[in-house]
């Protein structure tokens, strides 16, 4: 048996049908609650009865998505940034491979890939942190001098 953490949403939808099994509450207050159908809470209290909390957990858990470009789409649209577009950003790198290469990508994708692939940082980490050195004060107990200059 795997034991796989439940995230808040899907800890909150097995308090709520505990709740239905102790007949707390009703299955059409629990499918408002959950913003479900009678159905789809008939069919999760089945599953929770036949498979305990786990049954609860999305399937989709750590797949990855069906829109996900594949593997080689994701090779080929690398090596022709790393050849043609090494030093654009995504949305420029984006337009030219539609206009010359007819590969169409979203920005917000090929950003993504550019991160990966070591081609392109986000803004975070390009920006330099601006760290002002702070001067020890003399002595424990010593007032702050307010308006922030060195002299007297």
């Amino acid at each position: 048996m795997t034991v796989v953490a439940m995230s808040r949403g899907e800890l909150s939808r097995y308090d709520t049908l505990l709740r239905v099994t102790r007949r707390e509450l009703r299955v059409e207050d629990a499918a408002t609650l959950l913003g479900l159908t009678r159905r789809q809470v008939g069919r999760l209290l089945l599953r929770l009865r036949a498979e305990g909390p786990e049954g609860l957990v999305s399937r989709r858990r750590g797949r990855p998505s069906n829109r996900r470009h594949s593997d080689a789409f994701r090779q080929r649209v690398i090596t022709l940034v790393r050849e043609h577009y090494a030093d654009f950003g995504p949305t420029l790198a984006a337009e030219y491979l539609s206009e010359r290469h007819q590969i169409t990508i979203s920005h917000e994708t090929l950003r993504k890939l550019m991160i990966d692939a070591g081609l392109w940082r986000d803004r975070q980490a390009r920006r330099p942190r601006p760290y002002q050195p702070r001067y020890r004060r003399d002595c424990r107990g010593e007032l702050i001098q307010l308006d922030g200059s060195k002299h007297w």
